[in-house]
């Protein structure tokens, strides 16, 4: 190339160069909706983003949603089988409303307008919620005409009067001791809803990503204006140990999962190295972590005291411990009463005298999980009073929906400290942005991830940049899991380098109870 090509060339890159600054904001020109696996291998959604980026179409991002199921571990085959039929069809119709509909209607849109994405989005979830109530209305209706007529073409069998069926003598009928809220109904999901939520979390990653910053970031200035942003927390994670099965031999039901909580004063990096025991383990949970299964209380916690002190760590002052507790999973509804060890039960007001005692014996316990039934209300405002001044009393399953929770900050939430937030279904970003302001000053806020988890690391930017004081992954194994501790640590060294990292909003955390 001589040397008056090469100037030419040289003028030409510049001039690109300078009318690029002039050229159209990036916007949304496509989105795909694929079907992929998660963690555990169930189905779910990925979404991609295509943006048309100086008059061409460029793919910038794309997210996988994690799959949330409300059935417990110990349910019947049928109805497992039944959520995952169920789940099968929420994917293939998520997909179908991602790659037609919204496709269509987020085109044209700039992928940094969260605001306007997410109402969208809100409306169209509306309008599918509504045409399904329709659907169900006729039904009905068809239902109850078939059954009049059903009705009226057969002859009533009645019994001569004054004979009742009775019990057969000696036979006992089982009476719950004293009456018990019953369970409330399922929070209903409406099936493609993930589409909504996968969506709005790909929009933000590519607003994140045409603005040349990162998610965290992106999703702290949606919150926060530009000043406050100065200095940047991180949340301290909850590190699953243990996960207790509850399954025979093993007598304890009570604990599903043992959780490590460090200090402010150590580094991410210097908590999740401690523990390389790890790579040893040989059963492990989908969760990420040990399983083992114990005949009481106190077996898992001494446990765990043991492991700390063979690596020079004290509970209660280097290392702390949360327990989530899962005890909508143990209700007996016959009886009335939680089985916390096989062929052990106990009332509501039993269980809260029994946390007490845990506490008072155990102190280095700053967090339950789920303790109680998220209907048995009047016991978790017993025992937030008891305990709401030594450990943190959180609502995970007690908890609802984000969507609704928005709506209505009273419905389905019983007295706590603090709730777990979980980004699934047709939750939308400025949803969490939302409800994290709502809740911020009055309830600490967790992000945890689902147990269906997939390798998708936005869950962490999430949680660092909605301000969480915590954030709940799991244990330190499996691929899907360890990638967001990774990116845990990815973050605090980059807040460390820019020197906008800050540990002194967490210096109360502990002095509080201790």
């Amino acid at each position: 190339m001589d040397l008056s090509t090469f100037n030419e060339v040289l003028s030409l890159s510049f001039k690109a160069n300078y009318f690029s600054k002039f050229s159209k904001a990036p916007v949304i020109c496509k989105l795909v909706g694929r079907k992929v696996l998660d963690g555990v291998g169930q189905p779910t959604l990925e979404v991609e983003i295509y943006c048309t980026v100086k008059n061409y179409e460029k793919r910038i991002c794309s997210t996988v949603m994690s799959s949330h199921s409300q059935i417990p571990e110990n349910a019947l085959p049928a109805t497992a089988e039944a959520d995952e039929k169920e789940r099968n069809d929420s994917v293939n119709t998520a997909v179908e409303w991602v790659n037609e509909s919204l496709n269509m209607m987020l085109r044209g849109l700039k992928p940094t307008d969260q605001c306007k994405v997410d109402k969208i989005l809100g409306e169209y979830f509306t309008k599918k919620v509504e045409e399904k109530k329709e659907v169900q209305k006729q039904e009905e209706e068809e239902e109850a005409e078939a059954t009049l007529a059903l009705t009226s073409c057969t002859p009533s069998a009645t019994s001569p009067p004054g004979k009742k069926k009775s019990a057969k003598p000696g036979k006992k009928v089982a009476v719950a001791e004293r009456p018990i809220p019953p369970a409330e109904p399922a929070e209903s999901v409406l099936r493609g809803s993930v589409a909504i939520g996968g969506t709005s979390l790909a929009v933000a990653k590519a607003g994140a990503a045409v603005s040349h910053i990162p998610l965290y970031l992106h999703i702290a200035l949606l919150k926060r204006d530009q000043d406050s942003l100065k200095e940047m927390t991180l949340p301290l994670p909850m590190v699953t140990l243990l996960n207790c099965e509850k399954i025979s031999p093993a007598k304890l039901r009570l604990v599903k999962e043992v959780m490590l909580i460090p200090p402010v004063q150590l580094s991410l990096k210097q908590v999740l190295f401690h523990f390389h025991f790890y790579k040893s383990l040989k059963r492990i949970s989908h969760l990420g972590c040990l399983i083992t299964g114990c005949d009481n209380l106190e077996q898992p916690l001494l446990l765990m005291q043991t492991v700390c002190n063979n690596i020079g760590l004290e509970l209660g002052t280097d290392m702390y411990l949360a327990i989530n507790c899962a005890a909508h999973e143990l209700m007996d509804y016959v009886k009335g009463k939680y089985e916390i060890l096989t062929g052990t039960f106990k009332s509501p007001d039993e269980m809260v005298d029994m946390y007490v005692e845990l506490i008072n014996k155990f102190p280095f316990i700053i967090a339950l999980i789920d303790p109680l039934r998220k209907e048995d209300r009047q016991q978790w405002s017993n025992i937030c009073c008891a305990l709401g001044s030594k450990c943190y009393l959180i609502a995970e399953d007690a908890a609802t929906y984000i969507s609704k929770l928005k709506t209505d900050q009273n419905i389905n939430v019983p007295t706590c400290s603090g709730v777990v937030l979980k980004y699934i279904n047709e939750t939308k970003v400025s949803d969490l942005i939302e409800l994290t302001g709502l809740l911020d000053g009055e309830h600490i806020t967790i992000l945890g991830s689902p147990d269906g988890e997939s390798s998708d690391d936005s869950l962490v930017d999430l949680a660092v940049g909605l301000g969480a004081r915590f954030i709940k992954l799991g244990g330190l194994s499996r691929g899907e899991r360890v990638t967001k501790y990774n990116r845990l640590l990815a973050i605090e060294e980059e807040l460390a380098k820019n020197r906008t990292l800050r540990m002194s909003f967490f210096l109360t955390l502990f002095s509080a109870f201790h």
